[in-house]
């Protein structure tokens, strides 16, 4: 790695720097240096500033806890496609499959929103933002497996200029720019984001077919739609069952908490009160059951309460973006009414509407845009309490 350190100074960093050949392309070149080698200067401004780690390491950081759920993920495509064509396939086989079918969109991915993030870093002249190193792997694995290239990179180029771009870029956004980028799929193509087709790949070849009473139906839309799944809690807690490529191992996204955590990256706190607050709505729904308006609708709010939370991408989503520390909640406390929220409205949303029974996204979006209000009232509640501590020790005196 000296050599390498040694040649990028000495002889490609001159044509970069001002008066170089190549220095309106310095942020580009200032990107990639400080990916591979730990810049010799410290963070001024943006969301890193909160601690002493600079934001491509904290980017790493995620970007490894999520790698187990991308790889996870790419061998259940190919698991729930031969299983769907009734063919005997060995793991090596489902894994590669899945992988010709998932590393494209995440080459598209990048490609798309690091292009445009050096493009704007160019025109603004100012370095490389490293947030969308997070969002670049996060979009692919909260999409479904069939949805086409084209429309991954309108989502990601949506996410990124709407998203981001037009608030100041990293650390100015209002919301999860991953989240932003399914929600435009989700309102702009539902089609290929919703119902039983878009969730396990079915392509045959000549002589294949796929097997009679087959169903591409999720967990979470067997009970959103008649009340019980094929799949048991078991399969929901360890993965194997359909949904978006990467959300569906509870088991993994539970590790990929334990190492986010363990570093200080991602907030327990709004982890633990998002899985309250599904807790309590999901026991709220169970004890009101009897009162639903229709026989599915009993049967979906009779479902244990800590199974709502092992079906659709509702440990993902808390895991992994709810805890964002841009569009999160900043305040100790705030955190707390933040992710309970998150996890409260969750819950309600998948229950309380059949045709979109993936209600995390909704929840966490919401939420991002009352994380300011709720910052602002628990100053404002800070202040208030050491106004009075102060006026009781000024009339003691």
């Amino acid at each position: 790695m000296k050599a390498l350190h040694n040649l990028l100074e000495q002889k490609v960093k001159p044509h970069f720097e001002e008066g170089g050949k190549y220095h309106k392309l310095w942020p580009v070149f200032d990107g990639f240096e400080t990916f591979l080698f730990v810049p010799g200067h410290t963070a001024e401004s943006g969301a890193h500033i909160r601690d002493g780690i600079d934001l491509k390491r904290t980017m790493n950081t995620v970007i490894m806890a999520l790698v187990p759920c991308l790889l996870f993920g790419m061998w259940n495509v190919g698991y729930h496609h031969y299983i769907a064509l009734g063919v005997d396939a060995t793991f090596m086989e489902q894994f590669i499959f899945g992988a010709i079918k998932v590393l494209p969109m995440v080459v598209v991915s990048y490609g798309v929103g690091l292009g445009l993030e050096f493009l704007f870093c160019v025109i603004k002249g100012h370095q490389i933002e490293e947030g969308y190193l997070v969002s670049g792997m996060l979009i692919p694995l909260i999409m479904p497996v069939d949805i086409p290239l084209w429309m991954v990179a309108l989502s990601v180029a949506f996410a990124v200029v709407i998203g981001k771009e037009v608030f100041g870029g990293t650390g100015m956004n209002i919301f999860n720019p991953a989240l932003l980028a399914r929600a435009f799929a989700f309102f702009a193509y539902p089609t290929y984001m919703s119902g039983d087709k878009v969730w396990i790949n079915t392509s045959v070849q000549e002589g294949q077919a796929v097997v009679d009473g087959f169903s591409g139906a999720t967990a979470l839309g067997d009970l959103a739609t008649t009340g019980t799944t094929q799949y048991s809690a078991l399969d929901a807690f360890l993965g194997i069952i359909p949904g978006s490529i990467g959300e569906t191992s509870t088991l993994l996204v539970l590790m990929g908490a334990g190492l986010l955590i363990f570093t200080g990256i991602g907030s327990w706190r709004i982890m633990l009160s998002a899985i309250i607050g599904g807790a309590v709505m999901g026991l709220i729904f169970n004890i009101f059951a009897q009162f639903a308006i229709s026989p599915e609708q009993q049967a979906f709010m009779a479902v244990p309460f800590w199974q709502q939370m092992l079906y659709g991408g509702f440990a993902f989503g808390v895991v992994f973006m709810a805890t964002d520390p841009v569009s999160g909640s900043q305040t100790e406390k705030g955190k707390y009414y933040y992710g309970f929220f998150i996890g409260l409205f969750a819950i309600m949303i998948r229950v309380f509407n059949p045709a979109y029974p993936e209600g995390i996204m909704l929840a966490i979006l919401f939420m991002n845009t009352m994380a300011p209000l709720i910052d602002h009232y628990v100053i404002q509640a800070n202040i208030k309490k050491r106004q009075k501590r102060l006026a009781l020790k000024t009339a003691g005196a």
